[in-house]
């Protein structure tokens, strides 16, 4: 007999937990409903929960061991959707959460939310553990601008250790994430012209071709790697030059619409021109400062023979701008070892990696807590979750139900280990 999703919720307090959070729209920006709905199940258990000035959700449970340290949970409330109505259901084969395929699911975080939630909720019934204190964060808008963490008053959290719950498979132990920095190359050349009539004098160089040879230069793709993953990488993600300006006006001002902007771009554009200006958007990532710095010396040093090479003719240049600074990797492994640990107890594999993209992990690891002291974040998977952000996401229920196993018992663990 299949199982529906009300029989689901009825067998299983996380789970009902979970559903309650996940059929309430937030889109980012729209969160209101669910962080209202969060303070009221925390409060109502006893618990100080509140919404701050941005309405992002901040929770302490006291310490029951003022010996013990405290520890930080951290996710974040909005999803990727609109405000249309979630209608949960149990998939045909019973293994997951999912919705009626209309619209996403919301697991990326309320998995992450109603872990760390129902964690403080069994610390409430179970007042005989000894522990440091539990913190909570649940922030706004993660999913667009982060405008949620960045309103988040660091120094009213008294932990060092934050454990971010925001990975999309269970047992991942995230220890490191990459930068976002923007790249922008330039190309400007000096003379212009006529295609046909001024094609045969050499002081006219044209930006298009010259930039093609500076692209073939510059790396492309994973520039370091090591024992967690990538470590640095760099991507092109886009060139234009040449005589595309009044395509892109005409695009602009009459409103065309075409399925292709690039053939369409690419087939008006003005042939009988000598370009005199390129450019080309690079993307660098690299969870090590110090070897991000590195490529981008090696590229503005590409950047500088090419100027020798064209003195007088042409001058190019490369701009970089950091968007999000990494999430280096900590030299204390403490929580590593104890995820690690927590994993095996449960029969899990816990894999210890870096990602190569950006989260609230990165927001925390420039940040100071209360003490003075550098945050110390990880990324944890506390569930299986497939096609995320799309209107087949759905969450593995097996895998969840072990994911708050793993986060209990990482708890547990930090305060029998950690004094």
């Amino acid at each position: 007999m299949e199982k529906n999703i009300e029989d689901l919720r009825k067998d299983n307090k996380l789970l009902d937990l979970f559903c309650t959070l996940a059929q309430i729209p937030s889109p980012s920006g729209e969160e209101d409903n669910v962080s209202a709905k969060i303070v009221e199940i925390l409060t109502a258990a006893g618990i100080n929960a509140k919404e701050d000035h941005f309405k992002n959700v901040v929770a302490k449970i006291p310490a029951t061991d003022t010996g013990k340290k405290p520890i930080a949970l951290s996710a974040h409330m909005d999803v990727v959707g609109d405000a249309s109505a979630v209608n949960l259901r149990v998939s045909q084969d019973g293994k997951f959460i999912e919705t009626d395929k209309k619209r996403p699911l919301g697991a990326d975080d309320k998995v992450g939310v109603s872990a760390a939630m129902y964690l403080a909720l069994y610390l409430v019934e179970h007042p005989e553990i000894k522990h440091g204190g539990l913190e909570l964060v649940f922030t706004k808008d993660e999913e667009q601008n982060m405008t949620g963490i960045h309103n988040i008053k660091f120094d009213e959290i008294d932990s060092e250790y934050v454990l971010v719950l925001d990975a999309d498979k269970l047992g991942q132990i995230q220890i490191a994430g990459a930068s976002y920095t923007n790249g922008t190359l330039i190309v400007n050349s000096f003379k212009g012209g006529h295609s046909g009539i001024d094609i045969g004098d050499t002081t006219r160089v044209n930006a298009v071709k010259l930039i093609g040879e500076l692209i073939a230069k510059i790396p492309q793709g994973e520039y370091k790697r090591d024992e967690y993953g990538t470590v640095t990488s760099i991507n092109i993600g886009s060139v234009i030059g040449g005589g595309v300006e009044p395509v892109i006006q005409k695009i602009a001002q009459k409103g065309i619409v075409e399925d292709s902007y690039i053939e369409y771009v690419a087939n008006n554009s003005l042939t009988n021109i000598i370009n005199t200006k390129a450019m080309a958007k690079y993307s660098i990532r690299s969870s090590e400062e110090d070897n991000e710095n590195q490529l981008i010396d090696d590229i503005k040093k590409i950047v500088e023979e090419f100027n020798k090479k064209y003195e007088g003719l042409a001058l190019a240049e490369f701009i970089a701008k950091t968007k999000m600074k990494a999430f280096e990797k900590s030299g204390d492994e403490t929580i590593q070892k104890i995820c690690v640990k927590a994993c095996e107890k449960i029969g899990i594999k816990g894999e210890v990696s870096s990602f190569h993209a950006g989260a609230e992990t990165h927001i925390y690891a420039h940040e100071k807590n209360r003490a003075g002291n550098v945050f110390k974040p990880y990324l944890l998977g506390l569930a299986d979750i497939y096609n995320m952000h799309s209107s087949d996401e759905m969450v593995d229920i097996e895998s969840f139900l072990k994911g708050y196993e793993f986060l209990k018992e990482s708890f547990l663990i930090y305060n029998s280990d950690c004094e």
